[in-house]
């Protein structure tokens, strides 16, 4: 695929891609522009179209046009490099003549859900009895439904699958698409369609169906084929994503139809996992767009238990989230919007930080006024606040648990132990489909400072040669440096150069002294049986701290 993103890139030129998501100036030789992520105050996204190269200075992200599509659409490479071959007009088959079996296979497939979606809105148009259901039973509008491609699968055995014959697509074409169920009838019927769209495409790579009259399941969603990934896959992304990145957060409900009522009451940045738990996946595609997520759960103790699994997974990629409440008698999103969307609005300006709504959910279940609830409270509460990676953060509710309880910081802390422990269990390094390749270098800090002490040590001549890192030896690595390098240090006089290599040495050896304690809190999972081992590792990792 080298001779194909070569191509690419000859075709389109970086600043044509990047000012078709922000407005960019010319500044001597390269252009600025405001972050697309929201984060800078003034313009720190820079381009430099002699290089091909861009950086974000406030997000400290950078790289090629295959980079700022992966990072400004939250999409994997393969995915970017479809996206930006299409706008070029390189066509990918040619470069890859060993796949053209499954790329035929996908393509037909592709056709067969597209056209099943057209049957789907065709079939809801022509049925007046299922169109009340839809237009006053679940209160949708038409632009609503026109947005979503919202339609109807007849009660039938086998209609769309004829349908589909007719137009020349088999069988098994169908049920490459998914649309098939196991006796080779129709899988969807006698329900309201919802398509699910790629969030970078906008095709329909699935459906959920959700029954009309009586019958189970309530939802019915496609299985898991060439084009639709449910480990993956964020509903409403689609029709959410410009609104996302606009507002800067997003909204994640629980139920697909949340979702929707939520883009009709005005809430566009809502999405849904669609009928899977929150997955690292998932969070790391949001957190490509924003880092304020919003969970909109459920009080009851299957939400509080949802939101602490997806603290523990935010925690893992460094980013913070808050949590949506105060429904009042409604259960969820969509009743709350059924009875003015006013308050579905004001509930999702007024959310709280997630580790004190979860904290407040254990305060008013268990009674305090006792030793195992105090207990109960304190292991809780440990364990959620192990998660917090900010030592300032981390110590305030450290202190705020404490006085709730009338004991000393230091108290809490001799329970870190059991905490810990609990703690690493669900994020155990061993599952390599969920964790990626240097996951702690790349967060935010550590990004920074080996940016900008590498961008000194090629560039900063004899002051340079005081930095311990490698030269690296990509060219577009190199080239991005020599950006950040112009743009941060080219002005400075050699003292003052040598002042910021020493500040930037000592917070970087601080980062990854936090990378040492993270990799030695993993290991405990492994010896979590072995008394001893535990003991020893838990010492190295208070001496640590103390350091």
């Amino acid at each position: 695929m080298q001779e194909a993103k070569e191509e690419i890139r000859a075709r389109l030129p970086i600043e044509d891609v990047v000012s078709q998501y922000i407005e960019l100036k010319r500044a001597g030789r390269t252009l600025k522009g405001r972050s697309p992520w929201g984060v800078d105050k003034t313009p720190s996204f820079m381009v430099s179209p002699e290089k091909g190269i861009w950086h974000d200075f406030s997000a400290n992200k950078g790289g090629d046009i295959f980079s700022f599509i992966m990072e400004v659409e939250g999409i994997t490479f393969r995915e970017a490099l479809e996206k930006l071959a299409t706008q070029a007009g390189v066509e990918l088959k040619k470069y890859d003549k060993s796949d053209e079996v499954n790329a035929c296979l996908k393509m037909r497939a592709k056709e067969a859900i597209e056209l099943a979606c057209k049957y789907f809105q065709v079939c809801l148009a022509k049925n007046k009895a299922v169109c009340e259901y839809v237009f006053y039973s679940r209160e949708l509008n038409r632009n609503t439904i026109v947005d979503f491609r919202i339609g109807y699968a007849p009660n039938s055995k086998n209609s769309l699958i004829e349908f589909l014959k007719k137009k020349g697509y088999s069988l098994q074409e169908a049920k490459e698409a998914g649309l098939v169920n196991r006796f080779d009838g129709d899988l969807f019927k006698g329900r309201m369609m919802i398509p699910f769209l790629d969030a970078n495409t906008g095709e329909v790579i699935g459906f959920t169906g959700r029954i009309i009259e009586k019958g189970e399941p309530k939802y019915l969603n496609t299985p898991e084929t060439r084009l639709f990934n449910k480990g993956r896959f964020i509903f409403g992304l689609s029709q959410a994503k410009e609104a996302i990145r606009k507002s800067n957060f997003v909204v994640i409900v629980e139920g697909n139809m949340d979702v929707i009522s939520s883009h009709q009451a005005g809430v566009k940045e809502a999405v849904a996992t669609s009928g899977t738990a929150m997955t690292e996946n998932h969070l790391k595609i949001l957190s490509r767009l924003t880092t304020d997520i919003r969970l909109a759960y459920d009080g009851d103790e299957a939400g509080v238990k949802a939101a602490e699994r997806a603290i523990m997974l935010a925690g893992k990629i460094g980013i913070s989230l808050s949590v949506i409440s105060g429904y009042g008698k409604a259960k969820d999103p969509d009743e709350l919007i059924k009875i003015d969307p006013k308050l579905w609005q004001k509930c999702v300006e007024e959310r709280m930080p997630a580790v004190d709504w979860i904290l407040k959910k254990y305060e008013n279940k268990l009674n305090l006024m006792t030793g195992p609830g105090k207990k109960e409270y304190s292991d809780m509460a440990m364990k959620i606040i192990s998660y917090i990676e900010d030592p300032v953060e981390r110590k305030h509710y450290e202190q705020m648990v404490a006085r709730k309880l009338d004991v000393t910081v230091e108290d809490l802390q001799a329970k870190k132990i059991t905490a810990e422990t609990v703690r690493l269990k669900p994020v155990s390094t061993k599952n390599q489909e969920t964790m990626e390749p240097g996951l702690v270098e790349s967060m935010a800090v550590m990004k920074s400072l080996e940016d900008s002490l590498q961008a000194i040590l090629v560039y900063g001549g004899a002051v340079g040669q005081e930095i311990g890192l490698e030269i690296p030896e990509d060219e577009m690595r190199l080239e991005e440096l020599s950006l950040i390098f112009e743009e941060k240090y080219a002005g400075m006089k050699e003292e003052a150069l040598a002042r910021e290599v020493a500040s930037l040495n000592s917070r970087y050896k601080e980062e990854l002294k936090k990378r040492r304690i993270s990799e030695l809190t993993e290991k405990l999972v492994e010896f979590e049986n072995d008394e001893e081992k535990t003991v020893e590792i838990l010492k190295q990792i208070e001496q640590l701290r103390r350091e």
